[in-house]
């Protein structure tokens, strides 16, 4: 059997439990048909480069696959009809990858630096605080 990504977007107007969903319905396709799903990750709600459908965000997925080409031809015909998918992309790959995905890792490393930037003037460098600087008052000119 040949190895597959499966991406699909998701209307931003969808609630996550409806994405979940169907993701669910996506690998039940695959079960049904002698495939199996490896990993499924959901990497949330995303902004796109461009309005796709009057949509500006999408709720991304990304399915692994370990199936042969007709299940995939079967699951993206299935794809094309559900109205909430507004795209889709499958790539037959060599290698699965292992451990999380690349962008689940960019969205953990996001993460931490925003848990930075919370504490306080952490990798600012020099920059000297507001109360440094002397106040400008505009409304009593």
């Amino acid at each position: 059997m040949a190895l597959y990504e499966h991406v699909f977007l998701a209307r931003q107007d969808l609630a996550q439990a409806q994405v979940d969903a169907l993701a669910e319905t996506a690998t039940k396709i695959v079960n049904d048909n002698e495939g199996r799903v490896v990993k499924t990750e959901s990497w949330g709600l995303r902004s796109l480069a461009y309005k796709i459908a009057k949509n500006r965000k999408a709720h991304y997925v990304m399915l692994e696959i370990d199936a042969p080409a007709g299940v995939v031809a079967e699951l993206e015909r299935q794809t094309q009809i559900n109205e909430d998918i507004i795209r889709y992309m499958t790539v037959k790959v060599d290698a699965l990858e292992e451990g999380p995905t690349v962008m689940m890792r960019k969205s953990e490393r996001d993460r931490e630096r925003r848990g930075d930037r919370e504490g306080g003037r952490e990798g600012r460098g020099d920059r000297p605080d507001r109360g440094d600087r002397p106040r400008r008052d505009f409304d009593s000119e």
